[in-house]
């Protein structure tokens, strides 16, 4: 679970690099001084920490930012592979895990990716100084939002895991363990491993008083580098994957209900009434179609 909340981390860090660098029009070396100073408040982490000092190296053989001379294909060594297929045997959301795993696939797929070079995008209008800097704002707060929510992820699964296998894990302790000397230690690990030990039964993340008013601070910023990355064709897979589970969670109806219409049509799986208890069943060849109980 640790590694399937790092491979996350790390995406969303370098998506938050390649829109101020799109976007804004930021130079790696002024976006590792931007990393240093998102790396002195509430982003302070590990990965943020080298993610700075990757981006401000220089390659000693042609002069050229370092990452302007790596390859752009992203390796694993297959533990978000397994994070994400035990998810799925849990059922367990962790979506935005999931696409940080495919965009390292999505990387690595060269004739994939050569047969889609030079289809059609969006636009790329310039920035200036001050749009870009109001831009770096809303990409903090869309980051730091967007890691919440993959964190929350990786906490739910791991009550998924519990409830399933019948373990008894002290989630307050994770934290507490992760902050002290993993990849994915941050500064905000403090703040969950205190709302885990203030209620040891916390269902979510956003509950926590502290972590949904920054939540709800974001909303703008956070749905703003969204919008702006699909209009430019700016890949942003997993922050767009930790917005549409935090949209899909609060939503007071979801369309499964259509979902279930289907599978009782082609299979007769049945579905359940929001009026009436039981399984019930329509029989679509008829006119009139009667539901009728299972």
């Amino acid at each position: 679970m640790h590694n399937g909340i790092e491979y996350a981390d790390m995406q969303l860090i370098a998506e938050a690099y390649d829109l101020l660098r799109q976007v804004a029009g930021y130079t790696p070396a002024e976006i590792a001084d931007i990393f240093g100073t998102w790396n002195e408040g509430r982003l302070g982490s590990y990965l943020i920490e080298i993610a700075a000092e990757v981006l401000a190296h220089t390659d000693a053989r042609t002069g050229l930012p370092f990452v302007d001379v790596v390859a752009d294909a992203a390796g694993q060594k297959g533990t978000g592979r397994w994070t994400v297929q035990t998810a799925l045997d849990l059922a367990s959301p962790v979506t935005a895990i999931a696409q940080a795993t495919f965009a390292r696939a999505a990387s690595g797929q060269r004739e994939l990716r050569a047969a889609y070079a030079g289809l059609p995008g969006g636009t790329t209008p310039p920035l200036s100084r001050t749009e870009a800097a109001r831009f770096t704002s809303q990409v903090e707060h869309a980051l730091y939002a967007s890691k919440v929510v993959a964190y929350d992820q990786g906490w739910k699964m791991i009550q998924d895991a519990a409830a399933e296998y019948g373990w008894k894990i002290d989630l307050a302790a994770v934290a507490g363990i992760w902050r002290g000397g993993c990849i994915i230690r941050a500064a905000f690990l403090d703040r969950i491993r205190a709302a885990y030990t203030a209620d040891r039964d916390l269902v979510s993340l956003l509950s926590e008083e502290g972590f949904a008013r920054e939540i709800g601070d974001a909303q703008v910023p956070w749905r703003e580098v969204v919008a702006s990355a699909a209009r430019r064709g700016i890949p942003v897979p997993a922050f767009s994957a930790a917005l549409a589970h935090y949209d899909t969670l609060r939503a007071g109806r979801l369309p499964a209900a259509l979902l279930h219409g289907q599978r009782d049509s082609f299979g007769a799986h049945t579905y359940r009434r929001t009026d009436l208890d039981g399984a019930f069943h329509t029989n679509w060849a008829r006119p009139g179609r009667p539901a009728t109980e299972a």
